[in-house]
């Protein structure tokens, strides 16, 4: 048993080639599995489909079980929301068979799984050069696509009608229309329920698309490395490193 703990650790935390690669499988497992949870969010649930969510959500367990058992603290990684977002998608996953009547309701949970993707970042920012170089910029962005990817899920089960032809497509359009404050207005959502939740998409969909922006025009940190301990971001008006206390010579617009 020591040996087989031994290699899920090598593979979760080891930075050889061979972890490294299997983290970033990882990652596209989690984006594979949000896709499938969008396209099959609004259609009938055939044999075909609770097979491959069964597998999908035995994929999660297995991984949520490893990372548990390599854990030195336990009890405080299952207080984090990531954590607390898979369990709840496993249990949506696995109970799904046993479960009777209309399951919008579980199936829209699938979409925290777009949760885990912040758990990722700390992969990315150990093993991405570009990552820590515009980690303010992906955060921003991976705010922006969670907030989408989960309003459009909403709007997809709740809110597009069973007739619609292509009901994906119309939940993205819509949440996007409505986040941009665009506002077509040939796909509208009628009852107070939708009417509030419109203004729930303008409200924080505007707020996290221009933290994006400013992200990329105006970051919050400058990049420049600091000759001494090599901490590379700092405040824009940094005089001295926070790490060392080296004094810093960083250019800013005003500087000739």
């Amino acid at each position: 048993m020591d040996k087989i703990r031994h290699t899920i650790k090598f593979l979760y935390i080891a930075h050889e080639p061979v972890s490294v690669w299997f983290r970033y499988g990882l990652i596209l497992f989690d984006a594979a599995s949000i896709v499938f949870f969008v396209a099959t969010a609004n259609i009938p649930h055939g044999p075909g489909i609770k097979i491959a969510s069964l597998c999908v959500g035995l994929v999660i367990l297995l991984d949520f079980l490893a990372r548990m058992w390599i854990a030195k603290d336990r009890w405080k990684l299952l207080r984090k929301i990531y954590t607390l977002a898979d369990i709840v998608v496993i249990a949506s996953l696995l109970l799904e068979p046993f479960l009777p009547g209309n399951l919008a309701f579980v199936r829209i949970l699938r979409a925290l799984r777009l949760i885990h993707s912040y758990h990722l970042l700390r992969d990315l920012r150990r093993d991405s050069q570009f990552f820590r170089t515009h980690e303010d910029a992906v955060i921003a962005a991976i705010n922006l696509m969670v907030f989408v990817f989960a309003t459009s899920t909403a709007v997809l089960v709740f809110f597009i009608p069973e007739d619609s032809q292509t009901p994906y497509i119309d939940a993205l359009y819509f949440t996007m229309a409505t986040l941009t404050t665009t506002g077509f207005g040939d796909i509208t959502l009628v009852t107070p329920a939708g009417k509030l939740f419109s203004v729930f998409i303008m409200v924080v969909g505007v707020a996290l698309f221009v933290r994006l922006a400013q992200a990329i025009f105006m970051p919050q940190k400058v990049r420049h490395k600091c000759p001494h301990c090599g901490l590379y971001r700092h405040d824009p008006d940094a005089v001295h490193c926070k790490h060392c206390g080296e004094t810093l010579k960083i250019e800013t617009g005003g500087t000739s």
